[in-house]
């Protein structure tokens, strides 16, 4: 269901590895549509490191509903599951083939986090992107001309 006022768009699916890839897509599209291309990266791999958590590790059924939301400056990325264990930040080893995926979205979004739902329902894991980048300091060119020694105009 996609609510355009609202900026509001969810996903249902099974959490296997042949609909991970396609959900990114569809998220990847959304977010164009909505023009928000520089976001496109980093929600997706987000949203595929969730996903693959999900398959891992989430209960027999692997059901799951994957929401991105458009509010002001902040998408917000989220999947919800049935299975009620909280995921932990873990340390990987240098050989370790896995364990890396919190780390990551940790490392891409402005913040993350886990909600537990209410009577061991399962919980939502989610994280956020900045729609407006960073503001950026421009370099004050007339403080720099005041520093810079001065030159001769008079070839010599």
């Amino acid at each position: 269901m996609i609510s355009h006022p609202s900026r509001h768009c969810t996903v249902g699916l099974q959490a296997l590895p042949s609909r991970i890839g396609q959900v990114r897509r569809i998220i990847s599209a959304q977010l164009r549509h909505w023009h928000l291309d520089p976001l496109v990266d980093r929600a997706a791999l987000g949203v595929t490191e969730l996903l693959t958590n999900v398959h891992r590790h989430a209960g027999p059924d692997k059901m799951c509903t994957v929401e991105i939301e458009l509010l002001l400056d902040r998408l917000t990325v989220s999947v919800h599951d049935h299975d009620p264990r909280l995921p932990e930040l873990r340390v990987a080893g240098s050989f370790d083939t896995g364990g890396r995926g919190l780390a990551l979205i940790a490392a891409v979004s402005e913040s993350w986090g886990v909600r537990p739902d209410g009577d061991c329902r399962g919980k939502t894991v989610w994280f956020t992107l900045p729609t407006v980048p960073p503001a950026v300091a421009v370099p004050d060119h007339a403080a720099y001309a005041e520093q810079a020694p001065a030159r001769s105009a008079v070839a010599g």
